[in-house]
């Protein structure tokens, strides 16, 4: 039962993707708790890997989900998600080493540099949120479920995030752009903070190569969380959006908070698809 412990996590989740509190309306009242600790757990780990500028703090983070999640099998877990979680069977009927991957992957990446290519970055980006994807199709569908349509979705959604953050992130080792891009572009570090025509034709690049890869793993057909598949679509919309106007950056932010009839019909068509795996 989602209360006021596991709330907080809960609200953290959603205050990244607002457009979730749409989907859970579409999510089974008997399941629905579960199903949003472990988002809510995604998101717990994807902070600890992105949120925590100095490496060796986020390293010790990692490090103590890391042992949490080892051991949560076991002991019932001391996070209040992880308690929620496995306070079911299902957390005990997938593999430990799912559990576990996704930190590990975290724990790889700390001090990566910014990726030379475009395919090097999904790349290095799948490593996390490819394990994420598929602990949680795990959950929703069983260990054997497929996991191809659900990895591509959650690296490319990730990093249409990403390029939202382009001024934030200007100054950190891993930039939201790949290296091939900003020379491609004669874009430095110093000029991301900044609009100018470069970063704007970088940006719609980077954002049509972003979208062709998600219409792709859209098409898939493979089974996706009523989560992931609203967050697909609304990374495909957002990055096709965005790519059109005339301001890249700008709109990418005005399309985070947007929600309304479009996110209603993309939740349920996101339920609808799920609803065939299970």
């Amino acid at each position: 039962m989602i209360d006021g412990a596991t709330g907080s996590f809960v609200d953290k989740w959603l205050a990244v993707q607002p457009q979730q509190r749409v989907a859970l309306g579409f999510v089974d009242e008997r399941t629905r708790d579960e199903r949003i600790a472990l988002a809510a757990l995604e998101q717990e780990l994807v902070s600890s890997a992105y949120g925590i500028r100095e490496p060796q703090v986020a390293a010790a983070k990692l490090q103590w989900w890391a042992e949490e999640l080892s051991g949560a099998a076991a002991s019932g877990g001391r996070h209040p998600l992880t308690k929620l979680l496995f306070g079911s069977d299902r957390a005990r009927a997938i593999p430990a080493n799912l559990w576990l991957a996704p930190v590990l992957a975290a724990m790889a990446q700390l001090e990566q540099g910014t990726p030379s290519d475009f395919s090097a970055q999904v790349a290095a980006s799948r490593g996390l949120h490819g394990a994420l994807a598929a602990l949680e199709n795990a959950w929703w569908f069983g260990p054997g479920a497929p996991v191809e349509s659900a990895s591509r979705i959650a690296t490319l959604s990730h990093l249409v995030f990403a390029l939202s953050r382009l001024e934030l992130d200007a100054e950190r080792e891993r930039l939201p752009l790949p290296m091939t891009r900003l020379a491609r572009h004669g874009l430095a570090r110093a000029h991301l903070k900044a609009d100018s025509p470069a970063r704007r034709e970088a940006l719609r690049a980077q954002l049509g190569e972003l979208a062709g890869g998600l219409r792709e793993a859209l098409a898939l057909g493979e089974p996706l969380s009523t989560f992931r598949g609203l967050e697909g679509r609304t990374a495909l919309s957002t990055a096709r959006g965005a790519a059109r106007a005339g301001e890249p950056l700008a709109e990418l932010h005005r399309r985070q908070s947007r929600s309304g009839p479009a996110t209603a019909l993309r939740a349920w068509l996101a339920a609808r698809h799920a609803a065939r795996f299970t």
